[in-house]
């Protein structure tokens, strides 16, 4: 595993936490910087640490964990995109806007844990390089963490130049992103 498989892997990883920061973005006409930072922190973290954590894990317990992440992010995405169509479809304007708050802490930890699950079963790659491991987890970090902020950026834009109530768009990506997951568990 070289340099350049190292980063083609972190841009796999990213691309979920992309996609979750893009709807995200995409539900708030205006994103507090002090709040939305946690986001792009945690994904990047977790994306990072989970392959550390699936290299000291056991190959047969990472295979368990593998068998269901996919059901585990399915499960995740789902309730908190459900959660965001509701709040849509039945809040008004203003009251969507006040109470909704996807970068609350327990709502960005969920997020994190979804969006990584899948990087918890990359670190079995490292076993036979244990010494790019490292290098790996602050790269896959990174890129996660700066994915995360370009996407919560574009999704903004997005909203901001649409003007419209994204809350179901961004709940049915969020769902849309867990049946990947699955589908791709069973037909790749």
């Amino acid at each position: 595993m070289n340099t350049f498989d190292i980063i083609l892997l972190s841009i796999g990883l990213a691309m979920d936490c992309l996609a979750v920061s893009v709807s995200t973005g995409i539900s708030y006409k205006k994103i507090d910087t002090a709040e939305a930072i946690k986001m792009p922190v945690m994904f990047g973290l977790f994306q990072g640490l989970m392959p550390l954590a699936g290299f000291f894990l056991t190959i047969s317990f990472a295979e368990i964990i593998d068998s269901v992440s996919h059901w585990i992010a399915l499960v995740i995405l789902s309730f908190i995109g459900i959660k965001m169509i509701w709040e849509e479809l039945h809040e008004t304007e203003d009251e969507v806007e006040e109470k909704k708050n996807l970068f609350a802490w327990s709502n960005v930890l969920l997020l994190a844990v979804a969006t990584s699950i899948d990087a918890l079963s990359t670190g079995i790659i490292f076993v036979p390089v244990p010494e790019k491991l490292y290098f790996a987890v602050i790269i896959i970090g990174n890129t996660s963490f700066l994915f995360s902020i370009a996407g919560l950026f574009v999704g903004n834009k997005i909203q901001k130049a649409a003007n419209l109530r994204f809350g179901i768009i961004g709940g049915v990506i969020l769902i849309a992103i867990g049946v990947k997951l699955v589908v791709e568990q069973y037909f790749t």
